[in-house]
């Protein structure tokens, strides 16, 4: 139930922006962004402490990054016997997905310099798309999904990010006008999941920028899950 915004810039050569908000049980225990695998040491995350995989992952010297949120999917439990956190390492590896990946299902994002590109993985098939120039939202379906309410509605007021060191405030912004509405609300980015099923609620948030001079990721964590407040990404 994440919600990931992205802008592709038409220009190849300028970076690609991206917010990413995390929905998860609060009390599933989290790492915060730091270099967390010693068989990885170029790797940056946010690390799922049960599993031992990554929510968001990048590799900035290489400039790559990796986010990945939850969808629904076919598989029964037993079908999926691995942990959706690797398939994020592997990504800033710059592995290729397996053709039935053993995981529940999921949409991953994955951003170089000049690309960002999101494959959807249902529990029959992977599929793969590449995002064209502009702003992009991704949740718990298809890429800018017209039956998902917060794409729907706020999909269009992200417009580009910002210039400069802190690029990332002009979206922190609107992001914290889209939290005038309720959690529970189907709209609302920042979320209470629990009225529809899910013990999760969005818990931080990371901004991340990816260019031919590298990926750059700063993070903050909501002091109450499920509410906002304002946020000095660092």
């Amino acid at each position: 139930m994440c919600t990931v915004i992205v802008h592709v810039p038409s220009d190849a050569g300028a970076a690609v922006r991206l917010l990413a908000v995390r929905d998860e049980d609060p009390a599933r225990a989290w790492d915060p962004l730091g270099a967390w695998w010693p068989e990885r040491p170029s790797l940056v995350g946010v690390r799922d402490t049960r599993a031992g995989g990554a929510w968001l992952a990048a590799d900035p010297g290489a400039a790559r990054l990796a986010v990945v949120l939850n969808r629904a999917d076919l598989l029964d439990d037993a079908d999926a016997t691995g942990s959706r956190g690797h398939i994020v390492l592997d990504a800033v590896a710059g592995d290729p997905l397996p053709a039935s990946p053993p995981v529940h299902g999921f949409n991953l994002v994955e951003v170089t310099p000049g690309r960002a590109r999101v494959s959807m993985w249902d529990g029959d098939s992977v599929r793969t798309v590449d995002l064209p120039p502009g702003v992009h939202m991704i949740a718990h379906d298809d890429v800018d999904d017209s039956q998902t309410a917060r794409i729907v509605a706020w999909r269009d007021v992200f417009g580009e990010p910002g210039d400069g060191e802190r690029w990332w405030e002009g979206w922190l912004a609107q992001l914290a006008g889209t939290a005038e509405l309720e959690p529970t609300d189907d709209r609302a980015i920042i979320r209470d999941n629990r009225p529809y099923g899910y013990p999760t609620l969005s818990l931080l948030v990371c901004a991340a920028s990816v260019s031919t001079e590298g990926a750059q990721v700063v993070y903050g964590e909501l002091d109450e899950p499920g509410r906002w407040n304002a946020l000095d990404l660092r």
